[in-house]
């Protein structure tokens, strides 16, 4: 049975972990094939994070022609994916790696193709391995930069990588790079 989903009033209280990036440095959680973040991914989104103040992030991302869902605008699918990238990636600053179990998106208007999004994010705070976080996507341009195209909200659950990926590292298009790992990621 679903329940609606509610950020909890009573979150306990999140700061930037110790040895997070430090603010205006890129983020990464991903590996090189990485669909959202990764650099060799052909088809990727290609997202880029960048740490912000306490626990705030900024992310960019180019609206590719391949993209396209309605005529001349993002498919919604592909912009999910993208906030999804970004609010992960955004819990790191506070120590934690994450998978998504949930994710909630108001599309607001439609996004052009061969569009720049900008997005900003935070994460609000956490109950044990729950993480919740929030985000707005921006098109860049003078008349639309200061209203969101679409604003995001979103749990993610806490997980120790090498044991959450560990039977799956196999099935990777580079096992040998996931293998040789001493650490799969750090904040």
């Amino acid at each position: 049975m679903r329940t609606p989903f509610a950020i909890p009033d009573d979150l306990e209280s999140v700061s930037r972990h110790p040895k997070a990036r430090r603010p205006g440095e890129a983020m990464r959680y991903h590996h090189a094939l990485c669909y959202g973040c990764g650099d060799d991914a052909v088809n990727g989104l290609h997202v880029t994070v960048t740490a912000g103040e306490g626990v705030a992030s900024t992310a960019t991302m180019q609206v590719r022609s391949w993209m396209e869902g309605g005529p001349g605008v993002i498919h919604g699918g592909i912009l999910s994916a993208a906030f999804d990238e970004v609010m992960g990636t955004t819990a790191l600053l506070i120590g934690v790696p994450v998978v998504t179990g949930h994710l909630e998106i108001d599309f607001m208007r439609p996004i052009p193709i061969e569009s720049s999004l900008r997005f900003t994010a935070e994460v609000l705070g956490r109950d044990r391995r729950k993480i919740y976080t929030r985000a707005a996507a921006f098109v860049d341009g003078p008349e639309t930069a200061a209203e969101p195209v679409a604003t995001s909200r979103a749990l993610f659950i806490g997980i120790d990588p090498r044991e959450h990926f560990a039977s799956h590292v196999a099935n990777s298009q580079r096992p040998d790079e996931h293998q040789r790992w001493t650490k799969y990621s750090s904040p």
